[in-house]
This record gives C-alpha cells, structure tokens and sequence, in this order.
C-alpha cells in the first residue's frame, strides 16, 4: 500500500477517497491531498455539465425528429423527450447555476444533434436549420413539441 495519500489516489482511488474524507470531516487538512482534492471537485462539476449538454444533445435530436418527420412520430420519441426533460430537471435542481449556462453551450450542441439527427433519420444536413430554431425555455419546457 503507498505511504501517502499523493500515490494512494493513483493506486487505489476508492481507498484515496475514503482515507480523504476522513482527514476532511477530522478537519486534518495538513494530511490530506488538497492537490487532487480540488481537481475531483472540479471534475465533478464538469460531469455535471457533460451531463446536461448530452440530454440536450438527445432531447434536441428528438424535437428535430419529431419536426422533420411528422409521419414517423411515435409513443417512443414522445417518451424519450419527456425521460430527457425529468433528467435535465434533476440536474438542475442539483447545480441551478447551469441553468444560466445552456444558452451558451446550446449552439455546439444543437450542430453534434443536428449531425446525429440527420444519420438517425437519413435526411441531408441542409433539412435542418442551421441555428437551434427552439428557445432554452422551450427545449425545457415539459408541455412543448414542435
């Protein structure tokens, strides 16, 4: 087993995160391996991003589908974009400051769902629109289909 708790977290980071959390709550942060310490606690807020923008990605891949292909909507897309909306939701009542962030992350991800859409549906590029054509408030909204 490593001596400090520097090499523990590349070696056995369960053990790390259980050792960690103890000199934490013992208030024994001369010990504990602050380094590493912070870059979970970053990383944790960039999973929650991650996250988000990927229930973005398919509820917007949805809507698309649901706009482009009317004939072909079903039970299964409608149940997709809800589950994806309960999700976003959770997420955002657990890290409300993202709410504030779709916006600005919403033109990347709408251009990776309008590529994913159009492989799904077998429709060109140019059948959809090249700017999101769906607001945040809508995207979240539980009540809105195109």
């Amino acid at each position: 087993m490593p001596s400090n708790l520097a090499e523990l977290y590349d070696e056995d980071f369960f053990e790390w995160t259980r050792r960690s959390a103890e000199l934490l709550r013992a208030g024994r942060f001369d010990q504990a391996d602050i380094t590493h310490i912070a870059e979970e606690i970053e990383d944790m807020g960039k999973r929650d991003w991650r996250e988000l923008n990927s229930r973005i990605q398919v509820l917007l891949i949805h809507l698309l589908k649901w706009r482009t292909q009317p004939d072909k909507r079903s039970r299964s897309w409608e149940r997709t974009i809800a589950g994806q909306r309960v999700k976003l939701e959770q997420v955002l009542d657990d890290s409300p400051s993202l709410r504030l962030r779709i916006a600005n992350g919403l033109r990347a991800t709408y251009a990776k769902a309008v590529h994913l859409a159009a492989i799904e549906t077998g429709l060109a590029l140019d059948q959809f629109p090249a700017d999101c054509p769906f607001t945040v408030e809508q995207i979240l909204d539980p009540e809105f289909l195109p």
